[in-house]
């Protein structure tokens, strides 16, 4: 699966090493959960949302011609 869990401490804050993510990526907290997931070189991510809760993520990608 493309997402990844993020931990979220006690004090409700998220640690991210930037100096290990490569390219775009995109953070999504929803409901007290964090993920993070990469960005496509070419394409779309949508964030789905249904009741004001993030419900799914959708990757449509493509390469150049």
């Amino acid at each position: 699966m493309r997402l990844e869990k993020l931990e979220i401490n006690q004090s409700g804050k998220i640690e991210i090493d930037l100096m290990k993510r490569e390219g775009p990526f995109v953070v999504v907290v929803s409901d007290g959960r964090a993920k993070i997931t990469s960005l496509p070189p070419h394409g779309e991510t949508k964030v789905l949302t249904h009741q004001g809760k993030v419900k799914r993520i959708k990757f449509d990608e493509g390469e150049e011609f």
